[in-house]
């Protein structure tokens, strides 16, 4: 049987993740505060009284700016405080919630972000909006197998937070998860979700997650080892429930 080995959330888009030990979802909805800000790279059109789907080329991202990856970050629900840390040094923090916090923010992007800016970069959110890559609200999943059966392949370590998970599985066999049924349900003991599709990636997971280094062909790999370019799989939430590290799993 299958079980939940670690959860993550991304508050800023582009930014490091947040490991959680148990999250609650709204049916049809996403992890709190996942994906929940970005930052605008040049006038997007994006308007915050009628959020809509933006493709992730409008705002700061791995699969370009593959230098977010370096740096640790940590936001606080209540006081909306984001701070921006490398090597353990604190570089900037303000909260995200405030004007004066996010002109902080925003001036510390201009400055380290200088080249890569098609424009003032702008922290942009709106209430229950996400800025993920699909246009629903999606959780994905990733299964620890198909991260080993990747691993043999290139002959060394495949760090799984490469691939953005918000949910981590183990003890299914790999690649199994590519082949669950789109709308065939996945069940936990708190909520029952639904298979959307399979992932495709793209070139955000050459970026190792800790250094921000391109250092993995990761898209090469996956064509010619398993020919696919796929990497774990989006759910939707069919109800309102939690998801706990340590629930069982199981696909009907």
């Amino acid at each position: 049987m299958s079980k939940v080995t670690a959860l993550y959330r991304y508050p800023v888009k582009g930014f490091s993740p947040e490991p959680l030990e148990r999250i609650e979802i709204a049916a049809g909805g996403s992890v709190a505060f996942d994906r929940a800000f970005a930052i605008e790279n040049g006038p997007s059109g994006f308007d915050p009284k009628a959020p809509a789907y933006y493709p992730k080329q409008s705002f700061l991202m791995l699969m370009r700016n593959e230098r977010m990856a370096g740096f640790t970050t940590r936001f606080d629900d209540a006081s909306g405080m984001f701070s921006i840390r490398r090597d353990g040094a604190l570089l900037v923090e303000g909260s995200l919630l405030t004007e004066s916090g996010r002109a902080a923010l925003e001036a510390w992007v201009t400055e380290t972000f200088s080249d890569e800016l098609r424009g003032p970069p702008r922290i942009l959110s709106a209430p229950g909006h996400s800025f993920s890559d699909k246009p629903a609200k999606v959780l994905h999943l990733v299964n620890l197998e198909s991260a080993r059966a990747l691993e043999e392949r290139l002959g060394r370590a495949v760090n799984l937070l490469r691939f953005r998970p918000n949910i981590v599985i183990d003890g299914a066999p790999a690649w199994s998860e590519l082949e669950w049924k789109e709308g065939g349900e996945v069940r936990l003991p708190g909520i029952v979700l639904a298979m959307e599709s399979r992932t495709t990636r793209c070139a955000a997971t050459e970026v190792d997650p800790e250094t921000g280094a391109r250092d993995m062909r990761t898209l090469k790999a996956l064509a010619s080892h398993f020919g696919h370019a796929d990497f774990g799989v989006y759910l939707v939430a069919k109800s309102a429930g939690a998801i706990s590290v340590g629930d069982a799993l199981a696909t009907a």
